[in-house]
């Protein structure tokens, strides 16, 4: 089965799956993930939470988990080791794509429902209020550090450019056009890096385009795709919709977790502005 599956496949398969809505909206748009969840959801969706997916150690947003957390929320979801789960969202930001990320980071294959909710909504299809009290599982996770890429990382790869960044912020904010979500913190983009908004990667339907048109979308965008990628965004949630588009292109990649939130914050990193 693809890593995308369509919302006709999983209403045929919906008893057969652990459904995660794995929606996140950023602070300022208003929007409340969790009481979406609750005025209407697909039948059987646990809602995930993006704070239970994260560290709360770090003071960074979204930061991977430790892989015992991420192991105990997923069995409180009733996510085992056999399970096939499928993860939909209702965002912008196609936040899916992170619990995609972390799942495979940590070990299993996971698939995303192409279109996500609203494509569901838009078809017609079942939605309830209902909340599942799933069984708790077992889910065992192992770590692949190979897949994130630290400060320390970045910063010498900015000498090397062993690896190709790509941004996957939208063009304002990493050009410096823009003013940076976070207050305070200054604009622009780690230098050397390419940029990719994620909106790119997806057709007027909220459909991810196909592999062909993701590969012209990475290409327009100045990457050379027989070389090692870095995925990067605001603080690793986008990034994560690249991870995503260049594992559907059979193409590996390594994720910056900090993102620009972590970059941005400190005075010693090197930072540009302007087009890539």
């Amino acid at each position: 089965m693809n890593m995308l599956v369509s919302t006709q496949w999983l209403a045929d398969h919906l008893d057969e799956v652990v459904l995660l809505d794995a929606s996140y909206h950023l602070s300022d748009t208003g929007r409340d993930a969790k009481a979406e969840y609750a005025a209407g959801h697909i039948p059987g969706a646990r809602f995930v939470g993006f704070g239970t997916i994260a560290d709360p150690d770090s003071p960074l947003d979204n930061t991977v988990p430790k892989a015992d957390a991420f192991a105990a929320r997923m069995g409180e979801l009733g996510v085992g080791d056999n399970s096939t789960v499928v993860i939909y969202d209702d965002s912008a930001l196609h936040s899916a794509a992170r619990l995609w990320f972390l799942f495979r980071m940590f070990g299993k294959d996971v698939h995303v429902l192409d279109g996500g909710l609203a494509k569901w909504k838009a078809e017609g299809r079942a939605e309830t209020q209902d909340v599942p009290s799933p069984a708790p599982a077992t889910f065992t996770p192992s770590a692949d550090d190979s897949l994130l890429r630290d400060k320390a990382a970045m910063l010498a790869n900015v000498e090397s450019r062993a690896e190709q960044v790509v941004d996957a912020r939208g063009a304002a904010r990493f050009t410096g056009e823009a003013e940076e979500i976070r207050a305070g913190q200054p604009t622009g983009h780690i230098p050397g890096a390419r940029n990719l908004p994620i909106g790119m990667l997806y057709e007027e339907d909220g459909t991810m385009k196909d592999a062909a048109a993701i590969e012209g979308e990475f290409i327009g965008a100045g990457l050379d795709l027989s070389q090692p990628i870095v995925t990067s965004c605001g603080s690793g949630v986008t990034a994560a919709v690249l991870s995503l588009g260049l594992a559907r292109l059979d193409k590996a990649s390594a994720l910056y977790d900090g993102s620009w939130s972590e970059w941005a914050s400190d005075p010693a990193t090197p930072k540009a502005t302007g087009a890539a």
